[in-house]
Order: structure tokens, then sequence, then C-alpha cells
């Protein structure tokens, strides 16, 4: 049995990864600022585990609120084996543009937040001397396109920090996975016509997820041919991309 901790436990990626966890009679801490949501999750996972399941409501921009998160999790739980960081949002790209408070508040939301709690993660994790923080990224942060470059620099942002901790941590067997799902099928994304191949669903990037962590993967596209697609988006020349409408 493992002590796995789920922060963003309402997202349709985390509830797919805390339902694999728990088939598999694991342990598990979901947090969410949503408390209705997360009571129905987090039964569902006792009876999928049979195990104890702790919840805890937090808004994840609030720093008071995260110190106390972790208080709580180093008082239930005796060490941590998995952390998943899967919070966030989909930001409106041309209200941020209209609107600093919520550029910031997008910012704040997708990456100010996730370091953190990557930073007090990872003394945790130092301290303990093993186990695996996966953090889900997103292919957006690899290049800034005028679509979604307020959700994009965030998420790059997060992708540097891990790329960071993971060349630290290292040498105290703690592993760093960033997970970067292209499109993928989800209430956030709702709004969205979806149609083609591209698209996702939760559960296939679910698995993807609880595969690299086992693995012990680096950087993992989900799925594995966003890594090409992204190839070839991040080659073209900046005086060409500049003129494209993506």
């Amino acid at each position: 049995m493992k002590n796995i901790v789920i922060i963003g436990a309402t997202s349709a990626m985390a509830q797919e990864v805390a339902k694999q966890y728990a088939d598999q009679s694991n342990r598990l801490y979901l947090v969410a600022r949503n408390e209705e949501k997360l009571k129905v999750i987090a039964q569902d996972c006792r009876v999928r585990s049979g195990q104890m399941v702790d919840e805890f409501i937090a808004d994840l921009t609030d720093r008071t609120q995260i110190n106390k998160m972790f208080e709580d999790i180093q008082t239930k739980l005796p060490h941590i084996d998995v952390m998943l960081v899967a919070h966030g949002t989909l930001p409106d790209q041309k209200q941020c543009e209209q609107n600093v408070d919520k550029a910031l508040r997008a910012i704040a939301e997708n990456g100010l937040s996730a370091i953190n709690i990557l930073t007090i993660a990872a003394n945790i994790f130092e301290s303990q001397k093993r186990g695996t923080i996966a953090v889900i990224s997103s292919v957006a942060g690899m290049r800034g396109r005028q679509s979604n470059y307020v959700y994009g620099s965030a998420k790059s942002m997060v992708s540097t920090f891990v790329q960071g901790l993971r060349n630290r941590l290292c040498k105290s067997h703690v592993h760093i996975v960033d997970i970067k799902p292209g499109f993928v099928d989800t209430p956030m994304t709702a709004h969205i016509t979806k149609k083609g191949a591209l698209w996702a669903s939760s559960e296939q990037v679910g698995t993807i997820i609880i595969s690299a962590i086992d693995k012990k993967k680096n950087t993992v596209f989900a799925p594995f041919f966003w890594r090409y697609i992204m190839q070839i988006i991040t080659s073209i020349p900046e005086s060409i991309f500049k003129k494209l409408s993506l």
C-alpha cells in the first residue's frame, strides 16, 4: 500500500488517477476547492480501495491554506510515496488581455500556486529521501501562442521550476515527473469544439500519468504524439511563427 496525495483531485484527469490508485488499494489524501465534489470522489475511492481516504478543502492560491494543508498531511500520513499536483484553470485569453487582474489571477492559479506547493513538497520529500512528485503542466507552455499565452506562460514557469527540482532532488532519490497533456476532453474544455484524433479522454491521460510515475519518467506527453507535434511547432522560425494564427 502506498500513500498517495492528489492536489486538485476534482479535476477530470486527477479523478481518473485517484480511481486507479484506489483500485490498487492505496491510501489516498485528496485536496480540492469544491467540497461537494470532493466528498463524492473520496467516497467512491473508499469503496474502491477499502482504505482510509482523507479530504482537505483549500483554495490553492492562498498560501495560508496551503501551509495548513501540508501540516494536516504530515499529521495524517507517516510519509508520502506519490504526490500529484493537478489543479488549474483554463482562463479566457481575450479577457486576460483586457483585464490585468484576470491575467494575474490566471498566473496565480496555474503557475504561482503550483510553485508554492512544490517548494514545500520538495523539502518534505528531500527529508524523507524517497518518493515521486508528478506535476501536470501543458504543451501550451512550450511556445507562446496568441490564443493562450497567459495560460501557456504559467505552465512554462511550472515546467522550468520542475526541471530545477528534478536536478536538485535526484541525489535524494526523489523523482519529479512533468506531465504535458495536449487536448483533453474534460469539463474545463467543454466550451471547445472537440473533433479529430488529437483529443484524448481523461481516462487515457490518467493511465499515462500512473505509468509515467511507475516508470520514473522525466517528461511525458499525453498522449505520446504531442512530443512530435511540439517538436514541429517549436522548430518554426520566429520570423514565420509570429505571422501564424495559432
